[in-house]
């Protein structure tokens, strides 16, 4: 005990020992956490004395500003510093396991578009565990109260304190060389923001991406005409004609776009219980007027929903960091459908979206596509109980919706977003229809609860289009955005499928979503090509007959018979029909076999897709965040005017009075609301 008591006496008890204490427990917990909350697939030797040490620069150069303090001050400058660190740390503990990423600079910039359920959405993926992030500062500040520890009043020598911040700094560089040995090119070519926080750590993660940041403002004041040469030549070089066979096949036709929102691919044909989750989409997708992708993946980043939607629209890639409609669609111009079907075809455009308008910035970036309109939740009835996590109930959404179709003028581009199957996944009971799937994960058992009810609103919208007559004369289009049950879930995916385990390799393949082109007359099929988002743009111009040769896009008709079929994910993994990539590691797709051993000629292919997916994902970026579109002439293509574009309900509603061509129009003024018939409880005293 005496001996205890010299040692606090002589090192614990003064300001030295003190931050001393404060950096062991900060990085013990931290590295701790790294383990335990994270799936940061550290291997080797290397790599695993990495992870353990990256905690301890960041600390001792943040921790340490409280050193060059004299006083009491000192004592809680550190702890105020502990603290923040650590709400960095949970936060992204949250953030990590609903969406498999670290927070960034452009999520925490445009995390106020939200929604009245982000709270619950935290609260539903917070375990206790979690605040383990808190403890040291928990402790730190006990200890502090009760006087255990004594305030050294003592200024520290200001030699001493630079020499400690100096030491952190010479560390924090031979942390950085040892990352770059293990994988060149970590800070320059890598698209995986594991990888940073991998070898370097969460903090030193967070100055990158402030840096990425800060460099990506520059490149746009700094951007030229020529530096659109080298994405012009890549265009032309690797342009692929589309297939004449369906070439124009659905012309002059409506585009309706079913946003399936969270839904994935293995949700066709399951059934949980014998029950059918989707019997209405499983009955489009084996239609022998659909056109169906089973091997279709989503190819989303940060901005998930929003990253989707600007491939959709664009056939640009999401950014690596934030969401690229958020960060750049109120400042950008584009070439976007909308805009490009309108001046090469004729089309009005609208979005319809039960949601609200100022999330992912979508009431800025509609306006810079050239969306005619937009109808956000300021156009809908939002009664008591009509609102659902991120929006109003699908299949309400859908019968009031018709209000809007019927006065749309023909042919229309229309986007329609749902938002019931959205994550927590959260129904109330008198909507449930199906019973929740027992994996015991509270994150996913709710999925096919929503899904099922999803599917019951698409089937009573598929009803009204045939009643209605739209049906005959409209291309309808259905993709799913992004997953819904992210990596971070292997037990409970494993046991969805019915497979023993689930490894990074089935997460790759489970980021398989739905795309189906349904039409009467249209040659059905399911079509086995390789494809991703990256691609529906080029594939909806190949069935409407619009070229799109000459456009900067990065995607290819799958209806072409040369499909290249390398699906790129945004942290630069890719999928093709024979190889994928994940983390690094090569497999087989047919069969999930590790290539542990590639030969020469596999090393020359491998090689080749990923040089031309690192190239696709750094073109599209330097197009995005240069805006080089601006200096970018199409024959036929004027840019767009954000100023033309009004989307307020009092200016749209008077627009469409006038608006002729339209189902309304047709009908000589009879309405079709009636035709809509929708089942929902909330408007059973009305049915």
């Amino acid at each position: 005990m005496q001996k205890i008591k010299k040692i606090k006496d002589w090192f614990l008890d003064t300001k030295l020992g003190f931050f001393t204490f404060m950096v062991v427990l900060f990085w013990l917990k931290t590295w701790l956490i790294y383990l335990t909350k994270f799936n940061l697939g550290a291997e080797g030797a290397m790599q695993q004395f990495l992870l353990l040490i990256n905690p301890v620069a960041p600390a001792i150069i943040l921790l340490g500003i409280g050193l060059f303090i004299k006083g009491r001050k000192s004592y809680w400058i550190m702890v105020i510093i502990d603290f923040l660190l650590s709400l960095w740390l949970f936060a992204n503990i949250l953030y990590y396991r609903e969406f498999s990423d670290f927070l960034s600079i452009s999520i925490i910039k445009t995390s106020g578009s939200s929604s009245d359920n982000l709270g619950k959405s935290i609260a539903g993926i917070t375990k206790g565990t979690d605040f383990l992030a808190f403890l040291d500062v928990a402790l730190i500040i006990i200890l502090l109260i009760f006087k255990v520890f004594k305030i050294d009043p003592r200024k520290l020598k200001l030699k001493v304190a630079g020499l400690i911040e100096v030491c952190a700094f010479c560390l924090l560089g031979i942390n950085l060389t040892m990352a770059q040995q293990d994988r060149s090119g970590l800070l320059t070519r890598t698209f995986d923001n594991n990888y940073i926080v991998k070898y370097l750590g969460l903090n030193n993660y967070a100055v990158y991406d402030s840096f990425k940041t800060a460099q990506t403002n520059a490149i746009m004041a700094k951007a030229n005409q020529n530096d659109l040469k080298s994405v012009e030549n890549y265009i032309k070089k690797n342009y692929i004609p589309p297939n004449p066979e369906y070439y124009g096949v659905a012309r002059g036709k409506n585009v309706l776009v079913i946003h399936l929102e969270s839904f994935q691919q293995f949700l066709i044909d399951y059934k949980w219980h014998g029950k059918e989750v989707t019997p209405n989409l499983n009955k489009i997708y084996h239609s022998s007027n659909t056109i169906s992708f089973d091997n279709f993946f989503n190819q989303v980043g940060q901005g998930k929903t929003s990253d989707a939607e600007m491939m959709l629209e664009n056939s640009l890639f999401g950014l690596q960091s934030g969401s690229a409609m958020s960060s750049y669609g109120t400042s950008n111009v584009f070439q976007a459908t909308p805009a490009l079907l309108d001046q090469k075809a004729g089309y009005t455009s609208a979005v319809m979206h039960g949601g609200a308008g100022s999330f992912w910035n979508r009431d800025n970036a509609y306006k810079s596509f050239g969306y005619d309109y937009f109808m956000p939740l300021s156009y809908y009835q939002n009664k008591k109980g009509y609102y659902i996590g991120y929006g109003i109930k699908d299949k309400l959404f859908f019968k009031q919706s018709v209000q809007y179709i019927e006065r749309l003028p023909q042919p229309f581009y229309l986007k329609m977003i749902t938002v019931s199957n959205h994550y927590p996944y959260d129904l109330d009971k008198q909507n449930q229809t199906i019973s929740k799937t027992d994996t015991g994960d509270n994150t996913v058992d709710g999925y096919i609860q929503t899904a099922h009810y999803l599917d019951q609103a698409i089937g009573e919208l598929m009803t009204y289009l045939k009643k209605s007559g739209l049906e005959k004369n409209t291309l309808i289009m259905f993709y799913g955005d992004h997953y819904g049950i992210s990596g971070n879930h292997h037990k409970a995916s494993a046991q969805l499928l019915g497979k023993s385990s689930f490894n990074d390799f089935d997460n790759l393949q489970f980021q398989r979503v739905p795309l189906m082109f349904h039409m009467k007359g249209l040659k059905g099929k399911i079509d086995h090509t390789y494809g991703g988002e990256i691609d529906v743009r080029p594939t909806l111009f190949n069935l409407l007959g619009i070229s799109d040769k000459g456009l900067i896009q990065f995607g290819h008709s799958l209806l072409s018979k040369n499909a290249p079929q390398i699906v790129a994910q945004r942290n630069g993994d890719f999928i093709t029909p024979t190889y994928s990539k994940v983390d690094g590691r090569y497999y087989y797709t047919r069969t999930g076999m590790l290539i542990e051993h590639p030969t020469k000629k596999q090393k020359q292919e491998l090689g080749l897709i990923s040089n031309t997916v690192t190239s696709e994902l750094s073109l599209s970026d330097r197009v995005i965040t240069g805006n080089l579109l601006r200096f970018y002439k199409v024959k036929d293509f004027k840019a767009i005017n954000r100023k033309d574009y009004n989307y307020k309900k009092e200016k749209s509603l008077e627009k469409l009075k006038s608006a002729k061509t339209t189902l309304l129009d047709k009908n000589k003024g009879k309405s079709t609301e009636d035709l809509y018939k929708t089942n929902a409880p909330e408007l059973k005293e009305k049915n």
